[in-house]
């Protein structure tokens, strides 16, 4: 299969629609819902990935019978529309390639309802992650999905890409927490499918079709989530190796020895490399070559247990440096240090294309020395850290640029082959949480295989026939 090229994205030039193709009647028809100023615009064209595309108008819908109207006004005039929640996706997953109209969940940020007793939060899309789980914190109770995006996420995005987070090991992902949803269909018909009831066997799984769909089956207007008991106590370790392999080792034995952390986090030593030379050496000694971070929670007498005996294992894996934090504030000082990873890549001046591929747990090492490989063999660092819990590596080419200032960004595309090959050909996936969008549409169908292809494309023609809602993506 030859290399695909990021820089033949379908339509990202040119758009189905332009403002004087646009039916006349819009701002009639929609009202105040409408804005088709330029700079609003521009500020809807794009995510952090760098494709951008202008949409022709963004709406501004506060509820669910404002995006069924929009969608009922579009799907009778045929125009492109694309959901947009928090923008921070690395895909391009809410960029409007076909412009048309652009909904924002900006205004639909109300959390409705955090109710204990029934164990559910209800909430708007575009409500932030973090605001749900401080909301929920103060009635002692738990949302455990954590994208580290979680301040500026919304949970409307979330659930379209079924978000993760270093949680998922010990709790899982975003569809683990969605028992029931109001979506908008392309033809403005309202569904609602699952509820509020922790379990729900009534007809096909509805609910599990929209989590992970990216806003190409229909928009997300109101969720019902499932909460769960916040764990009372916490607490961290951190270790430091000496050599990578002996870190990925401790995962396996700390697993193998019956423990199972809420999070385990690795680096690899081009990345303490760079948190060296960003954050100190306070933060990360020079003889650091494999990080782990690991949190664990639970009742306090268990969660001190816990942590005596995890850390004996990493000792005996060879950690040289150990950590651990038992109060709240510790804990997020040694999470800090793990959300400094990324800021101190791009601290490099290199350009950081962050892919976050899925391996079998047991390739962790394998995995990072074909990294390794692809860095000795093309120049262009390579570095790995995530969630080594759950295989979910993010996975960071790190571009240069040549004598000119270019972006060597035909050597990172056959770069970004090599990677996906060599994950799909291991067992694993190209994305664990962040989607297909248009980044990866082009591995997309080597990655699911024809038949696959073939029943998303099937589920799309069924739900969206006139294939207006958020076009142009995973080559549907």
């Amino acid at each position: 299969m030859a290399a695909p090229s990021l820089g033949n994205c379908p339509r990202l030039i040119s758009s189905f629609y332009t403002m004087s193709q646009l039916p006349s009647d819009l701002h009639e028809a929609l009202g105040k819902l409408i804005c088709t100023d330029e700079t609003v615009r521009r500020a809807h064209s794009s995510d952090k990935w760098f494709a951008h595309a202008m949409p022709d108008a963004v709406a501004f819908p506060t509820n669910t019978e404002d995006v069924a109207r929009i969608m009922r006004y579009a799907s009778q005039h045929t125009i492109p529309v694309t959901a947009r929640g928090g923008g921070v996706g690395y895909v391009g997953g809410c960029v409007p390639v076909q412009g048309g109209i652009v909904i924002s969940t900006d205004r639909m940020k109300r959390i409705l309802e955090v109710n204990p007793q029934d164990g559910v939060a209800v909430v708007q899309p575009g409500v932030h992650t973090a605001e749900l789980q401080d909301a929920c914190a103060r009635l002692g109770w738990f949302y455990p999905p954590d994208p580290a995006s979680r301040k500026d996420s919304s949970i409307g995005g979330n659930i379209a890409t079924n978000a993760g987070g270093p949680r998922c090991l010990k709790y899982g992902v975003t569809r683990a927490y969605v028992l029931g949803l109001t979506v908008v269909l392309p033809d403005g018909r309202v569904l609602t499918c699952g509820g509020r009831t922790h379990k729900n066997k009534q007809g096909f799984d509805l609910v599990g079709l929209f989590c992970g769909s990216e806003g190409m089956l229909g928009i997300i207007t109101q969720a019902i989530l499932r909460i769960i008991p916040a764990p009372p106590a916490q607490a961290a370790l951190q270790a430091i190796f000496p050599e990578f392999a002996a870190a990925a080792k401790a995962v396996q034995d700390v697993l193998q020895a019956g423990h199972l952390p809420c999070a385990i986090e690795i680096a690899d030593t081009y990345t303490l490399q760079a948190a060296r030379e960003h954050l100190g050496t306070d933060v990360i000694p020079g003889d650091a070559r494999g990080h782990l971070l690991l949190e664990l929670d639970g009742s306090e007498t268990a969660v001190e247990k816990e942590a005596g005996s995890v850390l004996r294992v990493l000792e005996e894996c060879g950690a040289t440096h150990t950590r651990l934090a038992r109060t709240a504030e510790d804990v997020e000082t040694l999470w800090q240090v793990r959300r400094g990873f990324s800021e101190s890549l791009k601290a490099t001046g290199l350009t950081k294309l962050n892919e976050d591929v899925v391996i079998p747990r047991s390739q962790l090492i394998d995995f990072v020395e074909f990294c390794a490989g692809m860095q000795r063999e093309s120049g262009i660092p390579v570095a790995c850290f995530g969630h080594a819990g759950d295989g979910n590596i993010h996975t960071n080419i790190m571009v240069p640029r040549d004598e000119l200032g270019h972006e060597k960004r035909k050597e990172a595309d056959a770069l970004l082959h090599s990677l996906f090959a060599w994950v799909l050909s291991h067992g694993g996936s190209i994305t664990g949480e962040h989607g297909i969008g248009l980044a990866k549409a082009m591995w997309f169908p080597s990655a699911v295989g024809s038949v696959a292809m073939e029943l998303h494309r099937a589920l799309k023609d069924a739900l969206d026939p006139q294939h207006i809602l958020n076009p142009g993506k995973m080559q549907l």
